[in-house]
Parts: structure tokens; sequence; C-alpha cells
């Protein structure tokens, strides 16, 4: 590669050893998408080792979250890692005239100094000074050079991580898939799921039925007397600190319109297909299936006086009643999953640009504190791969 070769070229000619003491962002890329396919791995271990159903619910979710997780890292780091890229080659290029002229000049007097002495028009002396010039701007050259080498390592470690990218979680995929599968079915064997009340299914049909939005659909559940017990946790003390149900990105924040000018008390998150939603909180659940054109609607009681919405589900899990777990699944998206392009060259290009190609689905989450609703930026924390909408 000619980059490469001019940077070697410019550390042999100052005759010196290049050190790279700090870890390129590139080489954290890898590093860290590596670490999340361990975790994969690990969690598929802990899959085989489930005896009973809640321990398989719970090692089924590990393994989708692990498998996710690893799946963003990679994207993240593609990311990132072909943005840095095309910074250090865009400075190259605005330098490159300059570096190959000064190269030229300190090749010439390494290899033929005396005779090069004697080719300036003004004679030796200066040519002498000539000498001195570039002996002055050898030091902050040679930092340059070994700085041009540790960049173009950092490249040669971007075009590695792309085309590893099959072998760090590609391997996982038919394990997720088949997690996917029997996750629905483990939830409904669970023996010990805690149920708060019995279902009213005639009061909720008739509430779904007469309901002519979400928003009168909510308020019509909180309305609903049932008693769901003392408050679960300090759901309050919590805000500002919930984790994300899924893993994705924020397309459209609160009231915020849409391209039809449409707005939305909550957020609409991009996943991808067959996304894991969980709780991010002790609830229970108050209403799940499907309604209006939201797809499946999951509604959960994290504690009294308090609603939390998740609509645009292709699956739900559990039964209205029923007391969830912090991080329990809830439900699964829809959309396909294409293994044999899952990581192919489409898959590197999208997460190269930054694009949203790979998060084809919407979940829209609300949060309601009786009939009001509440921004979800107030209590939950975007993680490293549930990021607000990149341009």
């Amino acid at each position: 590669m000619k980059l490469r070769a001019l940077a070697v070229a410019m550390i042999a000619c100052m005759q010196v050893t290049p050190v790279f003491a700090q870890v390129s962002p590139a080489n954290k890329a890898v590093s860290d998408a590596e670490d999340a396919a361990a975790l994969l791995r690990a969690s598929i271990g802990e899959l085989a080792e489930a005896v009973t159903a809640d321990d398989q619910v719970v090692a089924l979710t590990e393994v989708i979250r692990g498998y996710e997780t690893g799946l963003a890292a990679l994207r993240d780091g593609l990311r990132q890692a072909s943005a840095r890229e095309a910074e250090l080659r865009t400075r190259f290029d605005a330098q490159r005239e300059t570096l190959g002229q000064v190269l030229g000049a300190m090749t010439a007097l390494q290899q033929s100094p005396e005779s090069t002495m004697l080719l300036h028009p003004a004679g030796a002396l200066a040519n002498a000074r000539s000498a001195m010039l570039l002996s002055g701007v050898t030091p902050g050259l040679r930092a340059e050079a070994e700085a041009l080498q540790g960049d173009l390592d950092e490249i040669a470690t971007v075009r590695e991580l792309q085309s590893n990218a099959a072998g760090m979680l590609g391997s996982g995929l038919a394990s997720v898939q088949e997690a996917r599968r029997l996750l629905s079915s483990a939830v409904t064997d669970r023996s010990s799921m805690p149920v708060r009340y019995a279902e009213d299914p005639e009061e909720l049909s008739a509430l779904r039925e007469a309901a002519q939005s979400l928003n009168d659909f909510a308020i019509g559940i909180a309305k609903m007397e049932k008693d769901i017990g003392a408050p679960m946790d300090d759901f309050e003390g919590a805000k500002g600190g919930l984790r994300l149900p899924v893993i994705g990105t924020v397309l459209r924040p609160y009231n915020e319109p849409d391209a039809a000018g449409v707005k939305r008390p909550g957020w609409v998150i991009a996943t991808a297909p067959a996304a894991l939603v969980q709780t991010p909180w002790p609830a229970t659940i108050r209403y799940r299936g499907p309604f209006l054109d939201y797809g499946n609607v999951m509604i959960v009681e994290p504690a009294r006086g308090y609603l939390m919405i998740f609509a645009g589900l292709s699956q739900v899990f559990g039964e209205v009643g029923d007391v969830l777990k912090s991080g329990d699944p809830v439900g699964l998206m829809g959309g396909a999953e294409a293994p044999a392009q899952e990581f192919g060259p489409q898959f590197v290009a999208d997460a190269a640009r930054g694009n949203q190609a790979g998060r084809s689905e919407s979940l829209y989450l609300e949060l309601r504190q009786g009939n009001e609703t509440l921004d979800p930026a107030e209590w939950f924390v975007l993680n490293p791969f549930v990021d607000p909408q990149q341009d």
C-alpha cells in the first residue's frame, strides 16, 4: 500500500523504531467486539446447563441479549473505525505533497550527502544551511512519521475487523435464532410466575373496542380498579437510571413530529429484526395483545399510578396479572433476519456508513403517570448501543 510504504520509508530514513504505547480506537473496537462474542459463548453455555423452566427463561434471555449486544458492539465499532479511517486518509491527503517533498530531500541527503551539497546553485555553504534546516525539522518529521505509521496500522486493523466480522459473532446466529423460538414456550411453561390478580378479559375487551386511541386505552386501563398491592420497589427513585428495553436507535424523541407532522408522546426506537424487548423495572402486566394499528401492545404497571407502554411488537410474553422482574422478556420485534447476509459485505458497508439499514423495526415506548405522559429522556439512560438519531 502506497501510504504504508511512504510511512515506512520516512521512518527508515530517520533510522528510528516507532513505539505505539496507546490503544487505537480501531483496536478498542476489535477488543469490545471480541468481549461481546465471549459473553455470547458464555451465555450459550448457561443455556445448555439450564434445568428448570425458570432457569431456561433467564438463560435464553441472556443468550439473545448477549448476541444483540455483541452485534451492536460490532456495528458501532465498524462505524467508529470507518470514521477514523476517513479522518486519517483526509489528513494524509492534505499533507501528501509536503511529506513527499521532505522525504525526497531527506532520502537524497542520506544516500549521497557529499554530491548533494555540490548541487546547490549557491554553493556548499548554502547547501550546508539547507541541511541544517532539514536537521532542525527532523524531530518533528520523525514524530509525524511515527504517528502516520500508527495511523496506517490502525487502518489495517479496521480492514481486519471487517474481514473477520463473520468469525466474531456469526457462529452464534443459529443459536440465537433457536433461543428466540424457545423463549415463547419457556415463558409459557413458567410455573412460579407470581400473579397479582386474575385477568378480566370482558372488561379489557370492551375497553379495547371502545378506545379510539392509545391514549384513551391507557387512561381506561389506569382507571380499572385492580389491587396490585404496595409498590414493588422505589420506581420514582429510579428516575434517570432506567435501562432502555431494547437495543436500537431513538429515531424520534418525545413529542417530535414525524414526516407527516404527527406527534407522539413517547419515543420511537429503531431496532433490528426479532430484537428482544425487556422490562426495565419490576412490573405487573396490565394488558398484552393487539391494539388498532400498533401491532401487539404490552402495558405494564411498574408502581401504583404509573404505566409503561411497549407497542409494535410481533410477539408478547406473559399473561395479564403476571408480575415481571426487571430484565424479564416482554416480547420480540417482528421482521426476519437474512442469515446469508447477516455478516456479509452489506452489513459491513451499512455499519461503516452509520445508517440504520440493519434496524428495520420500530418500537414505540411511552411512560405515563395518571392521565399524563412523561418524557422518557428524564427516566432512561442511553447506553452505548441505544443512541439518538445520527445524521
